[in-house]
């Protein structure tokens, strides 16, 4: 490793090769981390540190006993706008970050020249430097990990130059580490850039069946469901992931319908719903399961939606977390309040990126736990939506339909209805926010409806009247 370090005559500007970067910034970090004192005794007074800094628009970040400062760190967590006063200091990862769009270099020559050069700094660009601050921070800094990851993900891009990220991807939400480019180079095939770039996502939907109950009955809702999916304008196919232990059907025992019907071998894996099929070619994907009541006006209505917030989860069925103060962990609940933080994807829109991300960003562990279990599969799927947005999933209007009671007596017992398998969604809630280092899921109470919903007026005025019917 070569330290970082500089003549006595002048500052040599020096670009630190990747095993010198990687080994310093861990080692900033690492004091960063460490340096725990919440109290600073200055000149007989005592300081409430952290509160100074959280409370701090400019934070000096000075040399240390090198050119950088694990101040530097500091003041990215705090969201306090570096000045940096270190002539010569090349920054982390300064080939794809454009620091400038979150630091303030100073010249450690002419100190008494900072004062007016913060004062100069308008109100606009303070909130727009406060918030890239968050935004590095959050994406590259704020674990171990992730500095690691960044570093190789950088040589990655430097070797395989062909399919590398740009600056706009490393420097926008949500960062370059979620986006891969082995998925694609391009920013209008990302639906979080969508809003930005005033591209409008396409008009179809590939509508994902997750089947685990043979065909015994032209009666089982499947083949309900089938129907009513088929029917709206907006659907391009239906695949049908087929995880039943008995072999399926052959095509002349599904009914016959006005799109395309694929049957795919879902190897009984229960992650197999979020699996990057080539099949599906449509940007929007209509997570199903077998046994889901939807009317045809209930799918078009979510998928225009969903057109409008194509970054996000957009569904029925709505959960939540919450903290369990004496317990110390996450609890689950499905009980039916204004407030949400979760729509499970048992008939939910997303953008087919996920099911990318899905598959090759989270870690093989979280994705065998939820095979193991036949579980949790939808939690997980929220926690990286919520993780890569920093928003919550969209409700929308319904009859209600998903509510978890009891199955009669002489009936089969439904997964949800068996409390081991609620237990298993309250321990997987607590194992992803331990992986994702924090709880990402984001609560809301908005919902929207279609116009002159549950109105008084006449139902001929409604665009969507089905949905009033119980």
């Amino acid at each position: 490793m070569r330290p970082l370090h500089h003549s006595g005559r002048s500052t040599q500007r020096m670009k630190a090769s990747i095993d010198a970067e990687v080994s310093i910034w861990l080692r900033f970090h690492s004091a960063c981390m460490k340096y725990e004192r919440k109290v600073v005794e200055l000149a007989q007074a005592t300081f409430d540190y952290q509160e100074l800094l959280h409370n701090s628009t400019f934070c000096l970040v000075p040399r240390g006993r090198r050119l950088g400062s694990f101040r530097f760190l500091e003041s990215l967590q705090a969201a306090c706008i570096p000045v940096l006063l270190s002539n010569g200091w090349e920054l982390p990862f300064s080939d794809v970050i454009q620091w400038n769009q979150a630091v303030i270099e100073g010249d450690e020559r002419l100190l008494l020249q900072v004062p007016s050069t913060v004062r100069s700094v308008g109100n606009e660009r303070v909130l727009a430097l406060r918030q890239r601050t968050q935004m590095l921070w959050e994406a590259y800094f704020s674990s171990v990990d992730k500095i690691v990851l960044t570093t190789l993900e950088i040589i990655k891009d430097r070797v395989f130059s062909h399919i590398s990220r740009n600056k706009y991807m490393w420097n926008s939400l949500p960062g370059g580490l979620l986006v891969l480019p082995e998925y694609s180079t391009h920013l209008a095939h990302f639906p979080f850039y969508y809003l930005g770039l005033g591209v409008s996502p396409g008009q179809e939907f590939t509508a994902v069946i997750n089947a685990v109950s043979p065909l015994v009955s032209q009666s089982q809702p499947i083949m309900k469901l089938l129907q009513v999916v088929s029917k709206s304008k907006y659907c391009s196919q239906i695949i049908i992931l087929w995880n039943s232990e008995k072999p399926p059907p052959s095509r002349s025992k599904w009914p016959p319908m006005p799109v395309p019907l694929t049957v795919t071998d879902g190897r009984r894996k229960t992650t197999s719903r979020f699996l990057p099929h080539v099949a599906i070619e449509t940007e929007a994907v209509l997570s199903l399961d077998e046994d889901t009541v939807l009317l045809t006006s209930e799918v078009n209505f979510a998928f225009l939606v969903w057109r409008s917030f194509p970054e996000r989860i957009v569904g029925y069925p709505p959960r939540s977390h919450f903290w369990d103060p004496l317990k110390r962990a996450w609890g689950y609940t499905s009980k039916w309040t204004n407030d949400y933080s979760i729509v499970l994807t048992g008939a939910a829109f997303y953008h087919r990126y996920y099911h990318y991300l899905f598959t090759h960003y989270l870690p093989q562990s979280l994705r065998t736990l939820v095979d193991h279990t036949s579980n949790c599969e939808d939690i997980l799927m929220n926690f990286l939506v919520s993780a890569v947005t920093h928003l919550p999933p969209i409700k929308v209007a319904q009859r209600k339909q998903y509510k978890e009671l009891p199955s009669p007596q002489g009936t089969k017992t439904v997964p949800w209805a068996n409390p081991e398998h609620f237990n298993q969604r309250q321990e997987c809630i607590n194992t992803f926010a331990d992986w994702f280092g924090y709880m990402p899921l984001v609560h809301s109470q908005f919902r929207l409806d279609p116009v002159l919903f549950k109105d008084q007026v006449s139902v001929f005025r409604k665009k969507y009247k089905d949905l009033e019917r119980t």
